[in-house]
């Protein structure tokens, strides 16, 4: 089957086309296999590729295969969904340890990790949803704000942001969001009371301080900036970093989660549920072919524009 593997660590251009043979059923106890038609390309990946987690990954080097979200079909029965459903889900990847990720034609799951994909739902639209609607989720249960409270959202434009704003707008929040320039009204209509530009991180706190002037509840830190936005919390308010290494220390009574996304079946359909319904809105930058895994990377890594890239398979 093809494959794209990360042959080194580096910039885009160490993704390279390759083949290895095709899992067979029962290879794997406890698993098994979904044929990709689609797979999406997260911010997770270009940091592993670019070897910023080497040292958290231990003994495995490349070459590896990258890739947590996926849609496809199942090729064995998995519980009560029979070979053929329509499934996505994602690779707890950092988890797993195996070098085995999404971007590849046929891959084998835990059945746990896998929701029925709704009839009006596609491919593609299935697989930019569940690391980043599932992470949006977890983080806004870490935080745990009760209605009414204030939360400033990071990287509001982002995937793992925009799933955020809407959650969070959903549970009764009131929700500030620091978007690219130019999604100011989507986030207002998706749920955010009010949305500054991104900017210089001296200039972002001064304008959405000026919104909430005795600082927020809570951030939910989408855009991985850090400790800079600690001081936009109130005392005793709560902040959830989407990265280890991006996890400020505490301090004023803050409490500080790092949420790494876990797999949730059941959060998950419920998810794509809400997607059918049009309760939840996802979006797609591009679809690309895997053989263009490299430039899907290159186009991310510029902010080409905001969304999940789907490589198509």
């Amino acid at each position: 089957m093809r494959v794209v593997e990360v042959t080194a660590y580096g910039g885009p251009e160490v993704l390279s086309m390759a083949r290895r043979p095709e899992p067979e059923a029962g290879e794997v106890p406890g698993k098994v296999r979904v044929r990709l038609k689609a797979a999406g390309v997260t911010m997770a990946d270009l940091r592993i590729r670019k070897g910023l987690y080497a040292d958290a990954i231990g003994a495995l080097r490349p070459p590896f295969v990258l890739g947590t979200d996926f849609a496809g079909r199942l090729l064995d029965p998995a519980g009560e969904l029979p070979a053929g459903t329509r499934v996505a889900g994602f690779v707890p990847w950092f988890a797993e340890l195996t070098g085995e990720g999404t971007y590849a034609e046929v891959i084998r799951v835990d059945p746990e990790w896998l929701a029925p994909v709704p009839a009006d739902v596609d491919f593609t639209a299935a697989a930019s949803v569940p690391l980043g609607a599932v992470t949006a989720r977890q983080g806004l249960e870490k935080l745990d704000l009760p209605p009414g409270a204030t939360l400033l959202v990071t990287g509001a434009s982002g995937v793992v942001g925009r799933f955020a704003v809407q959650l969070a707008a959903a549970a009764g929040l009131r929700v500030v969001g620091v978007s690219y320039e130019g999604d100011e009204n989507e986030l207002k209509v998706l749920g955010a009371e009010h949305v500054v530009p991104r900017g210089e991180p001296a200039k972002v706190l001064a304008d959405v301080l000026a919104h909430v002037p005795d600082g927020f509840d809570g951030v939910f830190d989408g855009a991985l900036l850090g400790t800079p936005v600690l001081a936009a919390l109130k005392d005793g308010g709560t902040f959830a970093a989407l990265a280890p290494d991006r996890t400020p220390t505490a301090e004023r009574r803050i409490e500080v989660h790092t949420v790494v996304g876990r797999p949730d079946a059941a959060a998950l359909a419920g998810l794509l549920e809400q997607v059918a319904a049009r309760e939840l809105i996802t979006r797609v930058a591009d679809v690309m072919p895997l053989e263009e895994a490299a430039e899907a990377h290159k186009r991310a890594e510029s902010g080409h524009r905001p969304g999940r890239i789907v490589l198509m398979i």
